[in-house]
């Protein structure tokens, strides 16, 4: 290996409800190297503001009904906003689902 970071376009998946708020999109992507899943998301932000409302509450934290994927890891058990996103990774937001 080189030692050059890796690039690659990072996708992340949206639902149904959370795509009016990215202009429609149900996936949206960029160019992105590993990073922290924080600053995937600061990006998403800079291009979707409105997203980070629906995401997370006014105390910072992760809206109940929502669960983030890196891969298939759920970033619950894989350090939450430190979790490593790797260049070219997929990132599927859906809402969490419950009843009875």
């Amino acid at each position: 290996m080189s030692g050059v970071a890796r690039s690659g376009r990072v996708r992340v998946f949206l639902p149904q409800g959370l795509r009016p708020f990215a202009g429609g999109a149900a996936t949206v992507e960029w160019e992105q190297g590993e990073a922290p899943l924080a600053d995937v998301l600061a990006a998403l932000w800079e291009r979707h503001p409105a997203l980070r409302d629906r995401l997370f509450s006014e105390d910072g934290r992760w809206r109940p009904h929502v669960r983030v994927f890196v891969g298939t890891e759920d970033v619950r058990w894989s350090g939450d906003l430190a979790t490593r996103v790797p260049a070219g990774a997929e990132i599927t937001i859906v809402p969490a689902v419950s009843g009875g």
